[in-house]
C-alpha cells in the first residue's frame, strides 16, 4: 500500500468530468461526464462502449452499489437512491423493483445520450426534492442545418464474460427536421473474478432502441417527440436469492420549444411524458429453494414540466414548475412444495399513488466579470396514496390508526457564491432540502434486504427527512496544471433507516428477524475529493484524483455504504489519429464501516488497466478501433460497495469498433 500511495503521489487521475466555464455566471457545484454524440462517442472515451454504470463509475461525486455485472445503483454523495433524483432529460422515473435491480440508469445506453450532468446536494433540485443531489441523462439531439445523413456501426466484445456487443444508428437533419434512431444489444455470460473463478448468475440480455423526431414549424418553435424501450431478459444477480426473467421499460415525451422574441425571455420549454416499467423476478434458475416465489412489480408514470430562463440586467433567472403521477405496484406469490397447500400471496408495494407538483425557482447574481451569487428555492406537494384495500388493511396490522392518504409539504433553499480571478477560482454556499419516505421506506411490506439478511416493513408515519449542508471548493489553474479541491457536509434529522423488532416474526426463511423503518435524530456525512492535472507535453497528461467520505449516525456508528479512501491515477497519451493511457484504481481498507447496520469491513486493492485506440479515416468515412485491458494483474477484490462482497471481475480483455460513414 505505500508503494501505490507513493506512485499515487507522483502520478494523476483521468478524470472523464468536465466542468462548464462560464466567468461570467455564477457555476453550480457540479461535474459533467461526456458521453458523447453518436457520431463522437468513439473519440471521447477509453472504452467507447462501455455501460451507462461504467461511464458514471468515472465521476468524482458518483459511486455504484452491484449486485451483479447488470443495472448498477448510483450513489451521489455517499447517499443512495431514495436521498437522491435521476432523471432522464428532466423526465421523472421510478423503477419497479422493491430490491432496486432496476435503476433508471439501467434503461438508457451509450448510444443515445450525450452527458451525464451530476449536480451535489440541492444544486439539484430543478425537477423535485433531493438530499444528496441529483443525476440528469441527457439525450443526444440532433440539430437543424443543410440536408444530411448519418450511418453508424458499432461493434464490441470482451473476454472475460464473453460479452457480445452490437449496435447500429441512422441520422436525418435538414432546415425542418431531424431524426435520430439507434439500437444497441448486449449478451453476456458469467463473468470469471480474479484467479478465474467464476461467479454464477452474473449473465444478462439486453436490447435497447431509442427514437427521436423533431420538427421546426417558425423559425423560433420546435416540437419534438421521443421514444425508449428497453427490455433486458435473463438477468442474473448473484448477491441476491432471485434473478430476473424480464426487465422492460417504454419512455415517450413530447416536448414544445419556444425562443420568445423578448430581450427579457430567452427560452421556454415545456414537456409532457410517460413511462411504464415492468419488472419481474423469480428464482426458478436457482438449485436450492426452499419454496419458489414470484415477485413481479410495475411502474406507471405521467408527468410534465415547463421550464423558462430569462436575462435581467445582472441577473440570470431560471424557473421550473413540474408535476407527476406515479402508481407503484409490486407482488409476492409463493407456491409451497406441497401441491395440496395453498397459495401464499400479499403486496410488497401495496399500489402506492404518489402525486408531486412544484416548483424551482434560480436566479444566478452576476456581481461583476470575477464573481456572483446563485440563490434557488423550491416548494412542493408530496400525497401519497393506498389504492389496494388488501395492501391497506395489511400495513394497519402494524399501524392501525393509518389512513389511506398522507399528504406532505416539501421545500428547499441554497445560495452558492462563486469567485475567479487569474488563475484562482474559489466558491462556498449553503443549503436545506427536505425529502418524502420513499415508497418502501412508507409502504413496504416484508421486503427482504440480503445483505442484512432482515425482512423490512415501511413505516408511514415517518416525518420529512430535513437536510443542511454546506460545499465549499478552492481551485487553481495555469497553462499546464490545474488542482482543485472541493468538499462536502450534510447533517441530515430525522435520518430513516431501518431498526430491528425483536416482537415481530420475519416472513422470509432464514431471515435475521424484522426491521422497521424508523427516524435517527439526525446523521452526518462528509465528502471531500481532490484532483489535479499536469501537462507534460501537447501530447501527454498526468492526472492525480482523491476522494474519502465519512458517516456515522447520531449515535456514533458508522453508516453503510460510505467510501473510504479511494484514488485514481493515470498517464494519458493524445495525438491526432490515436491515443493511449496507463491507469491505477483503487481504494484502501475501510477502517470504518456500518457494522451496527450489518456491513462488512474491504481489504484494500489496487489495479491497473491499459488501452489504446486508432481512427481510420478513407473517403469520408471513420473507423475507430479501441482495445483495452481491465484489471492487467487479474486482482481478486470487492469493494465497500458490493452487495453481499461478490467479488469483481477479472482480467477483461475488451474491442470496440466504431464505424461512420
Amino acid at each position: 500500500m505505500k508503494n501505490i500511495l507513493l506512485l499515487l503521489l507522483c502520478s494523476g487521475f483521468f478524470s472523464y468530468a468536465q466542468e462548464t466555464k462560464d466567468s461570467l455566471v455564477p457555476k453550480d457545484l457540479k461535474e459533467v461526464i461526456v458521453i458523447g454524440k453518436k457520431t463522437q462517442i468513439h473519440e471521447k472515451q477509453s472504452k467507447s462502449l462501455a455501460t451507462i454504470d461504467e461511464f458514471l463509475d468515472k465521476g468524482s461525486k458518483v459511486d455504484l452499489v452491484k449486485r451483479g455485472a447488470y443495472a448498477w445503483e448510483p450513489l451521489i454523495n455517499s447517499m443512495a437512491t431514495e436521498r437522491t433524483l435521476i432523471t432522464i432529460d428532466g423526465m421523472r422515473i421510478f423503477g419497479a423493483c422493491t430490491d432496486k435491480m432496476d435503476p433508471i440508469t439501467s434503461y438508457v445506453e451509450v448510444s443515445n445520450l450525450s452527458e451525464a450532468t451530476i449536480k451535489s446536494g440541492q444544486q439539484g433540485s430543478c425537477f423535485g426534492s433531493t438530499i444528496g443531489g441529483a443525476i440528469d441523462l441527457k439525450r443526444s439531439q440532433n440539430r437543424f442545418g443543410s440536408q444530411q445523413w448519418d450511418f453508424a456501426l458499432n461493434t464490441g466484445f470482451e473476454t472475460n464474460n464473453r460479452q457480445k456487443i452490437v449496435g447500429s444508428s441512422v441520422n436525418y437533419a435538414d432546415s425542418t427536421y431531424y431524426v435520430d434512431t439507434d439500437v444497441m444489444f448486449r449478451e453476456a455470460d458469467n463473468y470469471a473474478a480474479g484467479n478465474n473463478r467464476e461467479i454464477l448468475y452474473s449473465q444478462f440480455r439486453k436490447l435497447n432502441f431509442s427514437g427521436t423526431a423533431g420538427f421546426k414549424f417558425f423559425t423560433n418553435k420546435l416540437l419534438e417527440a421521443s421514444v425508449i424501450y428497453d427490455k433486458a431478459t435473463d438477468v442474473g444477480y448473484p448477491a441476491l436469492h432471485m434473478d430476473v426473467s424480464l426487465a422492460e421499460a417504454l419512455i415517450t415525451s413530447l416536448k414544445y420549444v419556444v425562443i420568445p422574441k423578448s430581450s427579457l425571455v430567452k427560452d421556454w420549454e415545456t414537456k409532457v411524458y410517460f413511462n411504464t416499467i415492468t419488472h419481474r423476478m423469480d428464482d426458478t434458475t436457482r438449485p436450492s429453494v426452499p419454496i419458489h416465489m414470484d415477485m413481479p412489480g410495475w411502474s406507471k408514470t405521467f408527468g410534465m414540466y415547463s421550464k423558462a430562463t430569462a436575462v435581467k440586467n445582472r441577473h440570470h433567472f431560471l424557473a421550473n414548475f413540474n408535476a407527476f403521477y406515479n402508481q407503484s405496484v409490486a407482488e409476492m406469490t409463493m407456491y409451497p412444495n406441497d401441491p395440496n397447500e395453498n397459495l401464499m400471496f400479499m403486496y410488497t408495494w401495496p399500489d402506492v399513488r404518489t402525486l408531486y407538483t412544484g416548483l424551482f425557482a434560480e436566479d444566478q447574481w452576476v456581481f461583476n466579470c470575477h464573481s456572483g451569487l446563485k440563490l434557488s428555492v423550491s416548494a412542493g406537494s408530496h400525497t401519497n396514496d393506498v389504492a389496494s384495500d388488501f395492501g391497506l388493511q395489511s400495513l394497519q396490522i402494524f399501524y392501525p390508526e393509518m389512513s389511506r392518504q398522507k399528504t406532505r409539504f416539501l421545500k428547499s433553499i441554497a445560495a452558492h457564491y462563486n469567485y475567479h480571478k487569474g488563475e484562482w477560482e474559489y466558491g462556498f454556499g449553503l443549503g436545506y432540502g427536505e425529502r418524502a419516505p420513499s415508497v418502501s421506506e412508507g409502504y413496504g411490506f416484508y421486503l427482504f434486504n440480503s445483505s442484512d439478511r432482515f425482512d423490512y416493513v415501511g413505516n408511514p408515519n415517518l416525518s420529512n427527512e430535513k437536510s443542511i449542508e454546506t460545499h465549499a471548493f478552492i481551485g487553481y489553474k495555469k497553462e499546464k496544471i490545474s488542482t482543485k479541491i472541493s468538499s462536502s457536509f450534510f447533517r441530515i434529522s430525522d435520518y430513516i433507516i431501518g431498526t430491528p423488532d425483536t416482537v415481530l416474526v420475519p416472513m422470509t426463511i432464514g431471515a435475521s428477524g424484522v426491521k422497521l423503518y424508523t427516524a435517527l435524530s439526525y446523521a452526518t456525512i462528509f465528502n471531500v475529493d481532490w484532483n489535479s492535472e499536469i501537462a507534460l507535453s501537447n501530447s501527454l497528461k498526468w492526472n492525480v484524483g482523491l476522494l474519502y467520505s465519512l458517516g456515522k449516525d447520531s449515535n456514533g456508528n458508522a453508516l453503510p455504504l460510505v467510501n473510504p479512501l479511494s484514488y485514481k491515477t493515470a498517464l494519458t497519451f493524445t495525438k491526432v489519429k490515436y491515443n493511449a493511457a496507463i491507469e491505477c484504481v483503487g481504494n484502501t481498507a475501510q477502517t470504518r464501516y456500518g457494522s451496527v447496520y450489518g456491513e462488512t469491513n474491504t481489504a484494500d486493492f489496487a489495479l491497473l488497466n491499459a488501452n489504446f485506440g486508432y481512427k481510420w479515416v478513407v473517403s469520408g468515412s471513420k473507423l475507430y478501433t479501441k482495445i483495452g485491458v481491465e484489471n492487467i494483474l487479474d486482482a481478486y477484490y470487492t469493494t465497500y460497495s458490493d452487495w453481499n462482497k461478490v467479488p469483481r471481475m477479472g482480467r477483461n480483455i475488451f474491442v470496440n469498433l466504431n464505424f461512420n460513414l
